[in-house]
C-alpha cells in the first residue's frame, strides 16, 4: 500500500453512489478500496508509470 495519501473527491448521482456502496459492502470491500483498484488498473492499461521518481510531475503515457 502507498505510504502517503491524498483526497480525491468525486461528484455523482446519489442513486449510483448508493448502488456502488451496496455492491462494495456485499463484497466486503470499502468504496475507497474499489476506487483505488480501478485507478491502478486504468493507469496500468494506459502504460502510466506512477512509481518512478518524478512520475507525478510528468507521467509517461504509452500510446
Amino acid at each position: 500500500m502507498e505510504s502517503k495519501t491524498a483526497r480525491f473527491t468525486v461528484l455523482m448521482d446519489p442513486r449510483k453512489k448508493q448502488a456502488f456502496e451496496t455492491l462494495c459492502a456485499s463484497q466486503d470491500l470499502t468504496p475507497s478500496q474499489v476506487v483505488r483498484q480501478l485507478i491502478r488498473e486504468y493507469l496500468e492499461k494506459h502504460g502510466v508509470d506512477y512509481g518512478a521518481i518524478g512520475a507525478l510531475d510528468n507521467p509517461q503515457v504509452k500510446t
